[in-house]
């Protein structure tokens, strides 16, 4: 299709569903009016069952705080995952995925934008809007210029629905800052950050921008029954529009809560009592991922669904704050916890399962990223990125066909100016990691970015390199900085030049209150 055509067929995408014309009427449709705008399509373009392998549903499930080592596939000991391992085994398992930051707003964003969320000018974890502070981070949220995937998708005409954890925002439900709805999602059930008071029952969940109560059960299974009860009303409603849910786990995030059920069968296996309820948090997720696929049978829309599985970011440390005292999330080989710029931070999960498309029992040791999703998701559906504006994420669709990996040019880079461990800055290029600090350690640690501390950060030289081999050293154990090797040298400097590009395109928040 030309560019004119396709333009026109994502217009009318939204129109022709609107109506509930079957299949053959759209068909039909969409051939007379490409015929008229231009160069027709081929019969075989124009057949529902191309149309339909050309065009997946797409679920995003996205995990908070899971570590790299609590799932069954990456060998926990205990925790049982056998629905997510399941998708890994008939489907496509990346062992180098990243996030796109180790704190949950930040790494949401990016996921959302298919950018650096510091490119959106979101540093960090959002707080609940409150009063005017001197750093502005009441003030900050993915601002509505920001094109996202469901926006996307919706142009090329998918329906859109969340369920979840939004965390993109810290005037939740409020017409002061965009919400789901205006993110692009046509349905959405949604926390502004976790479930309170705890997974079990809880009472902050907003639909479709009305406040719902207090709702039985556990905050993962109600976002999926939510997921499964619109997917099953869209597909009686229009069965030949196909669709985009991003299911948004809060679990296994603290405030931890767990059925009892499960933390009678995890208390024999483990040294404590918040240890099995989080193992059996863990485990109510798996269960939520499996009634998510078996619904999809049932209503017989799994074989055209694209399932992507990943988490926001590594664990939490144990016990770093009250709350966190059932957090016994792990990150099996990797160094460093959530906030830490070491690759357990970002260093996640990352599965994709299409039957029919993605073949069973594939490993992809290339990294990939969260980032990659926007561009891969867009390609998937026929959306196009047009604006000019600039996507740091490559489209892994080539992948499904040809299982070649597609080149990436540009590493993958992370900012985080409050993490625990002293490097701020760090980078994945082909087989390196290469982290460094800003100014020799003399920057404070920044939440948020105004215009003055953007002007320390921006003229702050990176400084104490440490580099990596991870394919041969993936704990980050042995750095490599003080070799003599040009090889070295050079992906230091890389870093150094990447940092410079990019801060470039950092927005800064201007406070309403003097420091």
């Amino acid at each position: 299709q030309t560019a004119r055509q396709r333009r026109l067929r994502d217009a009318l995408m939204p129109l022709i569903y609107s109506v509930r014309l079957p299949l053959s009427a759209v068909a039909f449709v969409l051939t007379a009016l490409l015929l008229i705008s231009g160069s027709p399509l081929s019969a075989a373009e124009c057949t529902p069952d191309n149309r339909a392998a050309q065009r997946p549903n797409i679920i995003m499930i996205l995990c908070d705080d899971l570590g790299w080592g609590d799932l069954g596939i990456h060998g926990h000991p205990i925790i049982r995952t056998p629905h997510i391992d399941g998708l890994a085994r008939d489907g496509l398992r990346f062992t180098d995925f990243y996030s796109a930051a180790p704190v949950c707003s930040p790494s949401r964003v990016g996921l959302m934008t298919g950018r650096s969320p510091n490119r959106a000018g979101v540093y960090d974890w959002i707080p609940p809007a409150g009063k005017p502070r001197s750093d502005a981070r009441e003030q900050v949220h993915m601002r509505r210029e920001e094109v996202t995937i469901p926006q996307l998708l919706k142009q090329a005409g998918y329906a859109t629905c969340m369920a979840g954890k939004w965390h993109c925002n810290s005037a939740f439900n409020s017409p002061e800052q965009p919400q789901p709805g205006d993110a692009g999602f046509d349905h959405w059930l949604a926390t502004q950050n976790n479930a309170g008071p705890s997974h079990e029952n809880p009472v902050n969940y907003v639909r479709n921008g009305e406040e719902v109560g207090r709702i039985e059960g556990y905050s993962c299974q109600i976002a999926a029954t939510e997921v499964i009860t619109w997917v099953g009303q869209h597909r009686d409603a229009h069965p030949e529009q196909p669709f985009f849910a991003y299911l948004a786990f809060h679990e296994p995030h603290e405030p931890v809560a767990s059925p009892p059920e499960l933390v009678e069968m995890y208390r024999p296996h483990c040294i404590s009592d918040d240890q099995a309820q989080f193992f059996a948090n863990v485990h109510n997720v798996d269960l939520a991922v499996g009634k998510v696929v078996d619904a999809l049978q049932e209503l017989k829309v799994r074989d055209n669904t694209l399932i992507v599985f990943s988490a926001d970011n590594g664990p939490e440390t144990l016990n770093r704050y009250r709350t966190a005292n059932r957090s016994w999330g792990v990150t099996s080989h990797l160094r460093g916890m959530k906030l830490h710029t070491h690759d357990g931070g970002f260093h996640v999960a990352g599965i994709m399962n299409w039957p029919n498309h993605i073949e069973a029992g594939q490993v992809c040791q290339q990294p990939a990223s969260a980032l990659d999703l926007l561009p891969t998701f867009a390609e998937l559906a026929g959306a196009e990125l047009t604006d000019g504006r600039r996507f740091d994420g490559i489209s892994l669709a080539e992948f499904f066909q040809s299982k070649q990996f597609p080149e990436r040019s540009q590493p993958l880079v992370w900012v985080y100016y409050n993490a625990i461990n002293d490097a701020r800055v760090a980078m994945r290029f082909g087989p390196w990691k290469v982290l460094a600090r800003l100014g020799g350690g003399t920057v404070p640690k920044y939440e948020n970015l105004t215009p003055q501390s953007l002007a320390q950060v921006s003229a702050s030289p990176l400084t104490d390199f440490e580099v990596y081999r991870v394919d041969r050293d993936p704990g980050e154990t042995m750095n490599l900085s003080g070799h003599d090797d040009p090889a070295v040298q050079e992906i230091c400097e890389r870093l150094r030049s990447e940092y410079q590009q990019l801060v470039k395109d950092f927005p800064a928040w201007t406070p309403t209150v003097a420091p």
